[in-house]
């Protein structure tokens, strides 16, 4: 299993109601055992997550399932990461 930060950039079509979906997501895949860690920029401007997973593909999977994609509100970008 490898590392995946996800970074998550608010679109112009950002919605504040939908962040109970997102954290929603979140704790699903914290109770899975998929998310390291998450939080948001103290910008305002988005936020990120660290999502455990076999391969970049699968976490693409995970992370393109969060309400905040699948309804317009957020870019998300997914990396590969080795960080420890």
């Amino acid at each position: 299993m490898m590392k995946y930060l996800v970074l998550s950039r608010r679109t112009p079509e950002f919605r504040g109601e939908v962040l109970g979906e997102h954290y929603a997501f979140l704790d699903r895949l914290r109770d899975a055992g998929r998310l390291e860690c998450a939080g948001p920029f103290t910008d305002q401007s988005g936020g990120a997550y660290i999502l455990i997973a076999a391969s970049l593909d699968e976490a693409k999977q995970f992370a393109f399932k969060d309400p905040l994609h699948t309804q317009g509100c957020s870019q998300l970008d997914v990396f590969e990461w080795n960080a420890d």
